[in-house]
């Protein structure tokens, strides 16, 4: 969720030092690799997809983590979601999986401002690792690659659609998630942009953060907000997947003529759009950045470099609306094709 998806998602930044990530993990052995290069078979490849905790955004990687295993042919392909939104129990899932004999990470790293330290230990003892869903916070990836959301489009389409659904004037409210989180503040750009461009004829009313812990926490304060300024909003534009959910309902609820852009593909988000009570949503694609980020792990593995150490890839966001809602899957896998074909054309370098 670019650490999104999620939409990036509202968990709270745990600081943690680098001594903390020097235990994360185990250094390969000369009898993991497949040749005295270091380099794997693809039967000797084993793939960890590791978020930081559970939530909706991630669980397509289950499924697109094992078609990658098949397609592949890889060793293994695990999902663990254990480490609870605490970056000093992921690091501990990492060293656990490593010890187990997993030897390349797709990581949704907790803490965006800390998750380089982990990145570059895990790279020291010769792992293969990619930032998945999330890019670290600032300039600079340490992972190999980073495929992710970019964020601040995404945010800019769903905000540009929702200016379109509510006519192209009056007041729009933000919904989004952590405050802290780097992402959080570029959708809070992207949403501002959108609304910069109508000269005045839109407003951002509020901009609402801290609200994507769960749902219970995006239902209250939905109910707050419309209670408070239901009859002054326009529109709402959300950009974390629990206040989607939450305003999707609320406003359907109280009745309200208020249009609402949510992300992501919750069964509320689709069949409110199928329903008209929900304008539009901005689709990520998860099931790409576990199929495609697996797919280019063992590329790296198998004895591949990258082209751009540290690149950032998007893996893509679609406004979806009533016009699309029964046929945008096809956009999605089309967009999955297409990056791992920019993988084997451009950011990967194989000898």
């Amino acid at each position: 969720m670019k650490r999104t998806a999620l939409a990036r998602l509202g968990v709270g930044l745990v600081a943690f030092a680098l001594t903390a990530t020097t235990a994360a993990c185990t250094k390969k052995s000369d009898a993991d690799t497949g040749d005295t290069a270091g380099r794997m078979n693809p039967e000797q490849m084993k793939v960890a997809l590791v978020p930081g905790g559970s939530h909706p955004y991630f669980q397509p990687w289950k499924d697109a983590g094992a078609k990658a295993k098949a397609d592949f042919k890889l060793g293994d392909v695990t999902y663990n979601e254990t480490a609870g939104w605490d970056q000093t129990k992921q690091n501990d899932v990492l060293k656990s999986l490593a010890a187990q004999g997993y030897n390349a990470f797709g990581i949704f790293g907790v803490s965006p401002d800390n998750i380089n330290s982990t990145f570059e230990d895990l790279k020291r003892q010769g792992y293969p690792v990619a930032s998945l869903a999330s890019c670290p916070a600032g300039d600079v990836n340490k992972a190999d690659f980073c495929l992710s959301t970019d964020v601040e489009l995404a945010a800019y389409k769903a905000a540009k659609a929702a200016i379109d659904a509510m006519g192209g004037q009056g007041n729009l409210v933000h919904l989004t998630g952590n405050k802290v989180d780097s992402n959080t503040q570029r959708r809070i750009k992207g949403v501002e942009k959108a609304v910069a461009e109508t000269g005045g004829k839109v407003v951002l009313l509020q901009n609402v953060t801290d609200i994507d812990k769960d749902l219970q926490s995006a239902q209250k304060a939905v109910a707050d907000l419309l209670a408070a300024k239901g009859n002054q909003i326009q529109a709402i534009v959300n950009t974390a997947y629990n206040p989607s959910v939450a305003s999707a309902e609320g406003v359907k609820q109280a009745k309200l003529a208020i249009k609402v852009i949510a992300i992501d593909d919750d069964k509320t988000i689709l069949d409110g759009i199928r329903d008209g009570s929900v304008a539009g949503t901005v689709l990520q694609n998860p099931v790409g950045q576990a199929y495609v980020g697996s797919y280019a792990l063992s590329k790296l593995a198998g004895g591949c470099t990258m082209s751009q150490p540290g690149v950032i890839i998007d893996s893509g966001s679609f406004v979806v609306t009533k016009a699309n809602v029964d046929g945008y899957e096809a956009d999605r896998s089309a967009k999955t094709d297409e990056l791992k074909k920019e993988f084997d054309a451009t950011y990967l370098t194989c000898r």
